[in-house]
């Protein structure tokens, strides 16, 4: 039987899960889908996994690479990594993966949405970038738990705006506000403000459903073909998305 082993229980891990399962309700196929929390010890024993065809890492920074090491020792060769600022472990990641013959799906957020929205962010700092009234600024505001901060997605549509504004020289000249407060699932503004006028692009999120179907989208990416042993970006799977068929969130 196909088994989809993901690893945290938290409320992304459990998004992941029940759009996993309702999925499987509507396509009739059968599959086990495993949720397995953090354990006491720290790392996972590799029984605890049973044996993952794919494994959706869905926890917490400090746990990836240890995750990792556990899946693939439990046999699972496609991974989708979900979780956030790892990125001082990717080095060690990527090594693992190609020693592995594993490849990884990552992305700084798996919403269809906030991909299109990165790529039309560029469009708008490319526009309003060669005129000199109007200034960058982004804010991205998570519920108070949550532990990266600015978020991968800030940090991700930055670099975007750094990469493409004549008068920024790197992400760190960028105005970024980051607030945790309440519960909200994530909502990223960027606007441009002159003094006559502000222009805003905004995306919220209003639940984690949307991160569960890019998640599914990029487990599908990984089933399809064979895939290089190593990281790939999730841009990657939504430009065969937005190619051959409608995206669904």
């Amino acid at each position: 039987m196909h088994t989809i082993t993901i690893l945290g229980d938290g409320g992304l891990g459990r998004a992941v899960e029940a759009a996993a399962l309702e999925r499987l309700r509507g396509s009739g196929r059968t599959a086990e889908v495993l949720v397995v929390g953090r354990p006491v010890s720290g790392r996972h024993e590799r029984g605890a996994l049973g044996h993952p065809d794919l494994v959706v890492e869905a926890s917490r920074p400090d746990a990836v690479l240890a995750n990792l090491e556990a899946a693939v020792a439990a046999g699972a060769r496609r991974l989708v990594v979900a979780t956030t600022g790892w990125a001082h472990d990717q080095p060690r990641v990527e090594q693992l993966l190609r020693e592995s013959g594993a490849a990884a799906v990552t992305a700084p957020n798996f919403s269809l949405g906030v991909v299109l929205f990165g790529r039309l962010v560029e469009t708008a700092v490319e526009l309003f970038g060669s005129l000199d009234a109007f200034d960058p600024y982004l804010l991205e505001w998570h519920r108070r738990a949550k532990r990266d901060r600015p978020s991968g997605t800030a940090i991700d549509l930055a670099r975007r705006i750094a990469d493409r504004h004549p008068r920024l020289g790197s992400a760190a000249d960028l105005e970024v506000v980051s607030v945790r407060a309440g519960s909200s699932p994530g909502m990223h503004l960027v606007g441009f403000d002159a003094p006559g006028e502000t222009i805003e692009l905004r995306l919220t999120a209003r639940d984690r459903s949307a991160y569960a179907a890019g998640i599914l989208a990029a487990a599908d990416w990984l089933e399809r073909s064979p895939r290089e042993a190593g990281i790939h970006a999730f841009d990657l799977v939504v430009d065969e998305l937005v190619a051959h068929q409608p995206i669904a969130a």
